[in-house]
């Protein structure tokens, strides 16, 4: 299994379970996350803590989770972020973009707020 889905409260958290955010996995997170919003959620939490890499299709998952809550006028929230992925969303300047969170508790926390 690559990542799993679980419905909190108010927010879905997908958790990635592999190491790889690449061009194996992304297609399907993508998907997945199309689904998530398609059912009327408008608050995902996205954790990487399990993820140590992410090329552009991974970042390109992550952008559309952001595009679909924005839409729902909701908070997409990217938490547990490895120093590479970290470093990759940081160059990209996607961390002005984007809610992070160092960890779960702290995205919901930040979805609380909004």
């Amino acid at each position: 299994m690559e990542f799993s889905i679980e419905k909190k409260e108010n927010y879905t958290l997908v958790k990635v379970l592999v190491e790889k955010l690449d061009t194996h996995i992304a297609p399907s997170l993508k998907s997945e996350l199309v689904l998530i919003a398609g059912n009327g959620e408008k608050n995902i939490v996205l954790d990487l803590s399990s993820c140590r890499y992410c090329d552009s299709s991974g970042l390109s998952a992550i952008l559309v989770a952001n595009r679909l809550c924005k839409n729902a006028n909701g908070t997409f929230v990217l938490t547990g972020l490895q120093p590479a992925v970290d470093r990759l969303i940081t160059i990209s300047q996607l961390d002005t973009v984007l809610n992070i969170a160092r960890n779960p508790e702290k995205a919901h926390e930040l979805i609380h707020k909004e």
